[in-house]
C-alpha cells in the first residue's frame, strides 16, 4: 500500500500549495539552476525577513494547485521551479529583481501578482516602484517646494506693504 500513502503525501503537498496560493498577493515563478547552496540560503533568509517564503515542488504538483485556483502557469513550469509566495506586493519583487541582477544563475520566469498574471516585463516595472520610504520622501519633497514658494510670496507681499505699496 506504499502507492496509498504516496498519493496522500502528494495530495497534502496540493494542499499546502493551494493554502500557500489563498495566503499570497505575491507569487513568483524563478529558475534557480546553479545557484550555490550559500547564495540561495541567503535569498531564502532574505525573503524571510519580508515575510516571503521561498519553496521548491514538483512541478506536477505544483501545476494541479495551480490548476485548482484558476491560475495558469504551465508553460513556465520546466525545468528546475523555485516558488516564492508574499503577502506583500512589492518587497519580494525588488528583493528578487535584486538579486537577479547580480546572480546570474537567478532567474525570473513568471508572477500572479494580486490576483493576476504577470509578465517578467510587468515584475521589472513593480521592481522599478520607488521604496515605500522613498515614495514618502519624494511626496514630502513636492510639498516643501509649494510651501517654500507659498513663504516667498508672503515674504515678498510682507516687503511691499513695508514700503507702503498697494494691497
Amino acid at each position: 500500500m506504499a502507492s496509498e500513502r504516496s498519493l496522500g503525501l502528494k495530495k497534502a503537498i496540493v494542499s499546502e500549495i493551494s493554502s500557500k496560493i489563498d495566503e499570497s498577493k505575491t507569487i513568483l515563478l524563478v529558475d534557480y539552476q546553479g545557484m550555490d547552496v550559500q547564495s540561495e540560503n541567503a535569498l531564502r533568509q532574505s525573503l524571510k525577513d519580508t515575510g516571503s517564503d521561498l519553496k521548491v515542488y514538483k512541478n506536477t504538483l505544483a501545476s494541479l494547485a495551480f490548476k485548482d485556483k484558476g491560475i495558469k502557469l504551465d508553460d513556465y513550469m520546466t525545468g528546475p521551479n523555485a516558488f516564492i509566495f508574499s503577502k506583500d506586493i512589492i518587497e519580494p519583487i525588488k528583493l528578487v529583481s535584486g538579486v537577479a541582477k547580480t546572480n546570474e544563475n537567478l532567474t525570473i520566469k513568471a508572477g500572479y501578482i494580486d490576483g493576476e498574471f504577470a509578465s517578467v516585463e510587468t515584475i521589472n516595472e513593480y521592481a522599478s516602484i520607488p521604496s515605500y520610504e522613498g515614495l514618502l520622501t519624494m511626496f514630502a519633497g513636492g510639498l516643501i517646494e509649494h510651501v517654500k514658494n507659498f513663504s516667498i510670496a508672503l515674504n515678498l507681499h510682507a516687503e511691499n506693504l513695508e514700503k507702503g505699496g498697494n494691497e
